[in-house]
């Protein structure tokens, strides 16, 4: 019981800690994302909002990173940033692909880290050649990290799949320089049903991590589960899904609205080319708030995350307002 006690306290404190270090308020939004299907648009773009609802594309809507530099493929996908328990330092990650190439194409990820949110040192991750027994492996998909109280890393999260068998959300903690994994990939959740799904999206809240993923090739959208351990295997799953609407989606992405107890879920209508934002407060309802959002800008697969002044102000000073 008491160790229960301290690994929660610990990850409620852990949660808090960037922003109690800055001691500088959050004050708007910095939204990561790709645009398309083909590798000119497989690039990560920057986009800041002052509220969460409305959005404004940095560099004129442009790439901010060069990923023909940057990954094996000449294409990154799904980019998630995470702001570090040290006060500015930021963790993001991509999917290193092509679609171009095909579905099953890619074997890699992208990890890269920066102080400022402008200038990013970066590495690659391929996991068939950094691991024996490899040759079945056919892609590897949308990782996203997050810091796991128990064991005091960073952990990245994603999806692979082998042969036949369904996508497997896998993770691994990263090394300290966040250049690389430390040891072997192993699984962190797979549905009761056994399978697949991808895209997971970790929230941490009132003592649970809530992980929002997509149920792949079988159902039609994303549902949640939640514990209160990340390595524990135990996970309560919702067999509702969550998106509001019929259409296809995926890449979930959530994120707290500043000074206030409620949560945007957004994701990708990607059959359709478009974007849904819902709000809730409990993460069992969510209403559509499509109304209030305004982007000049078409996000794929995106996730958000809040900024200060400081911050906001060296975006706006290398990528333009």
């Amino acid at each position: 019981m008491k160790k229960a006690i301290i690994v929660a306290s610990v990850a409620m404190l852990a949660t808090g800690a960037a922003q109690a270090a800055s001691q500088e308020p959050y004050v708007g939004y910095l939204f990561s994302y790709f645009t398309g299907n083909h590798i000119d648009e497989e690039a990560i773009c920057f986009a800041t909002s002052p509220d969460g609802y409305n959005f404004k594309a940095l560099n004129g809507g442009k790439p901010v990173l060069d990923s023909k530099q940057i990954s094996s493929t000449g294409g990154m996908r799904d980019p998630h940033i995470l702001r570090a328990e040290q006060d500015s330092v930021f963790y993001m990650v991509a999917t290193d692909m092509v679609s171009d190439n095909g579905w099953d194409s890619n074997r890699a990820m992208v990890l890269m880290r920066s102080d400022n949110l402008v200038d990013w040192t970066s590495a690659v991750v391929n996991m068939q050649k950094k691991y024996k027994g490899q040759e079945k492996l056919k892609r590897v998909w949308a990782p996203q990290t997050i810091f796991d109280p128990e064991a005091q890393k960073y952990m990245i999260y994603w999806s692979m799949q082998y042969a036949d068998g369904p996508d497997i959300i896998y993770y691994a903690y990263a090394n300290p320089g966040f250049t690389d994994i430390e040891g072997e990939p192993k699984p962190l959740f797979l549905p009761q049903d056994g399978k697949s799904c991808i895209d997971g999206d970790i929230v941490y809240r009132d003592g649970t991590y809530y992980m929002f993923y997509k149920t792949e090739g079988h159902g039609n959208g994303i549902r949640v589960a939640k514990t209160h351990s990340l390595t524990s295997g135990q996970w309560e799953e919702n067999p509702e899904y969550k998106q509001q609407t019929a259409e296809a989606v995926e890449g979930a992405g959530t994120f707290k609205l500043i000074g206030q107890d409620k949560y945007i879920l957004m994701y990708d209508v990607y059959m359709k080319g478009g974007y849904e934002f819902t709000e809730t407060t409990d993460f069992e309802n969510f209403s559509v708030v499509n109304d209030a959002i305004s982007m000049d800008f078409h996000p794929r697969h995106g996730t958000v995350i809040p900024v200060t002044q400081s911050e906001l102000d060296r975006l706006n000073a290398r990528f333009g307002k």
